[in-house]
């Protein structure tokens, strides 16, 4: 039987450094792992108690740990800090993280499901999405403000911007035309864009 109880893993993007920790809180464990080393080596060692700080790749990593028949702890980062002694370093995080797990007070963030983490990838392109189309909103109103027009804001607007600018009767240079042409292109292209993701939020949330 292994003398190991629990395993605190630091996360990193090709590198994993692993300490584990044994049933009097010793340190007998500790190793630097590539990803393909490290789920080789979870898929052989007997179940134990896994701890990862809740970032960035953690809730994949417990997937797998838990696919593998082991207990998996996530940790908000601020929580383990308290932990972490002397000079910080990838392997003095990890027995941070090991320790961190076993307090009786500690918080926790449940693992997320496949499903969960694609939503979350779909939100966070369709917000970045919303931002560009902010942002070449802004860059038209400015760009038509160095010509002197004063374009209102708002989506309803930029749907006639062209109409508005002949009712002001101004001369608009062909140039300008053009270029503003190609912005409301690519304002339109992402209103699509975000439609897109909207629809694939839909179909996600219909499976659940």
């Amino acid at each position: 039987m292994s003398t190991i109880k629990t395993i605190g893993i630091d996360l990193g993007k090709s590198t994993f450094h692993v300490v584990g920790h044994d049933f009097s809180g010793q340190q007998p464990y500790r190793h630097k792992f590539s990803r393909a080393k490290l789920l080789q080596f979870i898929s052989v060692h007997e179940p134990v108690l896994i701890a990862m700080e809740a970032c960035c790749g953690a809730h994949w990593l417990a997937r797998k740990c838990q696919e593998y028949g082991h207990r998996v702890k996530l940790i908000p980062p601020q929580y383990v800090k308290p932990y972490v002694k002397s000079h910080k370093n990838d392997f003095i995080d990890a027995d941070a993280i090991a320790e961190a797990v076993t307090r009786p007070r500690m918080r926790f963030v449940s693992p997320k499901t496949e499903q969960a983490q694609l939503g979350v990838v779909i939100r966070r392109i369709r917000t970045g999405y919303i931002r560009e189309r902010t942002a070449v909103m802004n860059r038209i109103g400015s760009i038509l403000t160095e010509f002197g027009f004063s374009f209102p804001r708002g989506h309803a607007n930029m749907k006639r911007l062209f109409q508005w600018l002949a009712d002001t009767g101004q001369q608009v240079p062909p140039l300008l035309i053009f270029e503003l042409r190609n912005q409301l292109d690519h304002y339109n292209e992402l209103n699509n864009k975000i439609k897109e993701q909207d629809q694939k939020l839909e179909t996600l949330n219909s499976g659940n």
